[in-house]
């Protein structure tokens, strides 16, 4: 199967996606977070560094929990504002 090549919106959105999680996270270390969220610390680095620019939906949930945030707060802190 050949993926489609992702738009820079949704690389954007992505990398958008890592920073917040990231800042979420504060001092916290990867691998405690992706414990309790229950993903590899190495898919949480490639979802916060933007490698993993459209991690699955149930990723992205686990993760919200983990970090005590709302997935309307991360739909609303990843929208893409146009310039």
């Amino acid at each position: 199967m050949v993926r489609t090549p992702l738009t820079p919106e949704e690389r954007e959105r992505g990398e958008q996606l890592g920073r917040l999680l990231r800042e979420a996270r504060g001092p916290r270390s990867m691998t405690e977070v992706a414990a309790v969220a229950g993903i590899s610390a190495e898919t949480l680095r490639k979802i916060e560094t933007g490698r993993a620019p459209t991690p699955a939906f149930f990723t992205v949930a686990a993760l919200a929990r983990a970090l005590g945030l709302s997935m309307d707060e991360l739909v609303v802190r990843c929208a893409l504002v146009p310039v």
